[in-house]
């Protein structure tokens, strides 16, 4: 029944469908924006100087790819007088841009530690339910709850097979944007100056990281109430004949293959066709087109026309 609900077009499942196919641009045009920061600061004649230096001397080791930056702008930023009072004083606006796989997303974090596991599970979900003993919706139905072996075991499946700079789709998304720059490897130690356009441009690719995740989230969670309801539902029954019913009433028609059928008459403790009501009800069916909706309306009225 679950499966059958994930594959319902619903206003959930098509705003995610549709955020998610936006995703492979707004990163690449995100990199765009950060490549011409850091190459205005780190010029590529400068790389190729430091690479010099440190192939002709073992003691240097100053080229480091990365993927992760520190941006910063001069800015205004509130701030409280001697007396308590909210003033505007010049400062450095910083946030930390990471665009790894599993980069962090938070537009406030400006950790370089920090990462996030949920856009990787949102983005190849269809290839991690393909395999076994992975699950990219484990941190939703696991939400709010403590961490526990079963939650565990499906965090390291997935991430394991997603892979990170050593494999899998991991490492061909790092790798992909990645720029050799001169410095430490922490890229706290070289905040990069930027324009605040850049900046803001890069906040809002953060935001739209986020919001491609709170799609996944909100579908999903959309199939866990109806699944709350079914499992509820099925409980409640005495024969077979009955789960059959309500399947037949959600739009699930279970072959003869699937399972033993068997023929039984017996009190309905819970009306199937009154639970599928019930369960049609939670659901956000997609929206009609404007085409849609006119030839239906002509059709009302040719309808009327014909019984009047």
């Amino acid at each position: 029944m679950r499966v059958h609900l994930e594959q319902e077009d619903t206003i959930e499942k098509q705003n995610y469908d549709n955020l998610k196919a936006d995703q492979i641009d707004i990163n690449d045009n995100a990199w765009k924006v950060a490549e011409k920061i850091v190459r205005r600061h780190y010029t590529d004649e400068d790389v190729e100087k430091a690479r010099y230096l440190q192939n002709k001397f073992e003691n240097v080791s100053t080229i480091a790819k990365d993927s992760c930056f520190h941006f910063h702008y001069l800015g205004m930023k509130e701030d409280r007088d001697y007396d308590d009072k909210p003033i505007m004083k010049e400062d450095t606006i910083e946030s930390h841009f990471d665009f790894r796989l599993n980069g962090s997303i938070d537009t406030n974090s400006n950790s370089d530690s920090y990462s996030d596991n949920s856009y990787g599970y949102a983005l190849f979900r269809d290839e991690l339910k393909a395999q076994e003993n992975c699950n990219p919706d484990i941190l939703i139905e696991q939400e709010g709850k403590d961490s526990n072996p079963h939650k565990t075991k499906y965090c390291d499946n997935n991430s394991k097979y997603l892979g990170n700079d050593d494999k899998g789709y991991g490492k061909e998304w790092n790798e992909k944007y990645q720029l050799d720059l001169i410095g430490r490897d922490y890229c706290r130690d070289r905040s990069i100056a930027c324009t605040e356009q850049e900046y803001m441009m890069l906040i809002d690719w953060k935001k739209q990281k986020g919001q491609f995740v709170i799609a996944h989230q909100k579908w999903i969670r959309s199939i866990l109430d109806q699944m709350k309801e079914i499992k509820l539902g099925l409980k409640g029954y005495k024969y077979l004949d009955e789960a059959l019913e309500l399947a037949t009433e959600l739009g699930l028609n279970i072959s003869d293959h699937e399972i033993i059928r068997t023929n039984s008459t017996g009190l309905t403790i819970y009306n199937p066709k009154n639970l599928a009501d019930r369960i049609k009800g939670m659901k956000n069916r997609k929206e009609k087109t404007r085409a849609e909706k006119i030839a239906e309306r002509l059709l009302y009225e040719q309808q009327q026309k014909s019984v009047n």
